[in-house]
């Protein structure tokens, strides 16, 4: 359906009402800066983002008589980019404000490429990436390494979660259990649940998973993550998408990047931005290190320029003949480059 054109006196209003916004978040950001040059600020303290509004933070305080408490806060012009996930230097003002003045060490930083190819960071200081799949929508190798070497080429680590487990049955067990047994060999942990069937409360298996850690979850619509994160945050105001009946396709739900602190202990990063990842802006050897059984072969095909499609003495042809690099896995990294160069040839980010 084609966007619906505004007339004149839409198009003023908004701009109206963007420009009021903006005289309104510079007005307080200036009383901040007077407070701050009047030394009205309190002292540096270390604070937590737990979520991102444009120009605006909302910092948890992690020190002092005020640790818990959460502060609207600007950030000072010279820092970079913060995302939720971050720890901050910053110095309360007055009415639950404050300022950032520093940025802290990251551990990791995780970014996704925006549809320019540009690297858009998202989320820093996570502990791991949970990739939900489901028996509905099938999962397929395909999509699973896609999320793998986004997870590798950051370092973090990647755990594969397959919910809704109430729905396998004769037709698609062997072809799950054949999926899982693969990623298990190579080392991923591979966990099992089914938020359904918990009847709204959380399973002891996710909650293990999440426990002390700061986790995010990714996959495709419909595989049940909000349904997941409804049961470990069931006192938060989290909707939960349906799938549709006509296309097993779900929709997206979250729109707002926010960190929780879940009861049984740990934190959860939600975002729209970081539940599914794009692979454009990589090369290919950025490709070869996101498989775990091809980065050991890296370098040592007979050619340098070894496009890994068949030309002669590739290291991944004579990995893949003696077994040691499954045929699927092979076929996915062939699709994923092909994928990869059909899609930067034209500009564009993959599906």
């Amino acid at each position: 359906m084609a966007k619906r054109k505004l007339n004149k006196r839409q198009q003023w209003r908004i701009e109206k009402i963007q420009k009021e916004r903006t005289e309104r978040m510079a007005r307080k950001e200036k009383a901040v800066e007077a407070q701050a040059e009047a030394g009205e600020l309190g002292p540096e303290q270390e604070g937590l983002v737990i979520a991102h509004y444009g120009q605006q933070l909302d910092i948890e305080a992690l020190e002092g008589e005020d640790t818990g408490q959460v502060f609207r806060c600007f950030v000072r012009a010279n820092i970079d980019s913060l995302v939720t996930g971050d720890r901050v230097v910053w110095r309360p003002g007055k009415s639950e404000t404050g300022v950032i003045v520093a940025r802290c060490e990251r551990d990791n930083l995780l970014q996704r490429p925006d549809n320019f190819g540009a690297l858009k960071p998202v989320a820093a200081n996570i502990d791991h990436i949970i990739l939900v799949i489901a028996p509905e929508p099938e999962p397929h190798d395909n999509l699973i390494d896609r999320y793998l070497v986004a997870s590798e080429s950051t370092d973090i680590p990647a755990v594969i979660l397959l919910n809704k487990t109430d729905l396998i049955n004769d037709r698609n067990r062997e072809q799950i259990e054949t999926l899982l047994a693969r990623y298990e060999a190579l080392g991923y942990q591979v966990e099992r649940t089914s938020a359904a069937a918990c009847e709204g409360e959380a399973a002891p298996e996710v909650e293990a998973l999440v426990r002390g850690k700061t986790s995010v979850f990714v996959g495709q619509s419909g595989v049940g993550k909000s349904s997941i994160i409804q049961t470990l945050l069931p006192d938060e105001l989290l909707r939960v998408g349906a799938v549709s009946e006509s296309t097993g396709k779900g929709v997206h739900t979250t729109t707002t990047a926010k960190l929780f602190h879940l009861p049984g202990g740990g934190d959860l990063i939600d975002s729209p931005g970081i539940r599914e990842f794009g692979l454009w802006h990589m090369t290919p050897q950025e490709l070869e290190y996101g498989f775990r059984e091809i980065r050991p072969l890296i370098g040592l095909c007979k050619f340098r320029n070894c496009r890994h499609m068949g030309d002669p003495g590739c290291a991944l042809e004579r990995a893949a003949a003696e077994g040691d690099i499954s045929t699927e896995r092979l076929k996915s990294f062939h699709r994923i480059l092909q994928d990869m160069a059909e899609q930067q040839a034209r500009g564009l980010k993959l599906p």
